[in-house]
């Protein structure tokens, strides 16, 4: 687990981005959602988790997803932030309108923005159910442990000891092996 990075500057805060792909080269589909997260104005990667492989969530007919979790560290506010965010989906070829549960080439939530907690249409913060998902608990853990949950308190790497579906995920490596994060 990991514990806080030193270095936000004034007016910055802590988000956690999940990242998941089970279409096409998954890792190449995550990295290059990464180095498109490198270019987002006011946001730098604080860390990159390793690379989880895992079952898909909806239809059972669909492929197994990689998934990774991203910290980063930004003066965005949360809604110009998941603007960011469904702009590099789109740019990465996801289209939002087709169903939930379906496979696709690229998926980022925003899991925690700060203390934020909202509902605003398309903006749920934290996201609703990241607490009893994995595939999200289990990067954002190795990366970002000692961030809380702003509803229970609770830290992240609670929320995964406590989270069922831990054995199916399995860590395969680090998602970039430059590890340049």
């Amino acid at each position: 687990m990991s514990s806080a990075p030193d270095g936000l500057v004034e007016g910055e805060v802590h988000a956690l981005v999940a990242l998941g792909a089970n279409l096409g080269d998954r890792r190449a589909n995550l990295l290059s959602a990464v180095e498109c997260l490198r270019t987002v104005p006011a946001t730098r990667v604080v860390a990159l988790s390793g690379a989880y492989d895992t079952a898909p969530v909806g239809p059972p007919d669909q492929p197994r997803y990689l998934n990774a979790a991203v910290l980063l560290a930004t003066a965005l506010g949360p809604r110009e932030l998941l603007g960011k965010l469904l702009a590099i989906e789109r740019d990465l070829g996801r289209s939002r309108s087709e169903s939930r549960w379906t496979a696709r080439e690229i998926d980022l939530d925003l899991i925690l923005h700060g203390e934020c907690v909202t509902t605003d249409g398309d903006l749920a913060l934290p996201h609703p159910r990241f607490r009893e998902r994995a595939f999200v608990l289990l990067p954002a853990a190795e990366i970002a442990g000692w961030m809380r949950d702003p509803i229970s308190g609770e830290r992240v790497e609670s929320l995964l000891r406590a989270c069922p579906g831990r054995s199916d995920a399995v860590r395969i490596g680090p998602l970039d092996e430059s590890d340049r994060a």
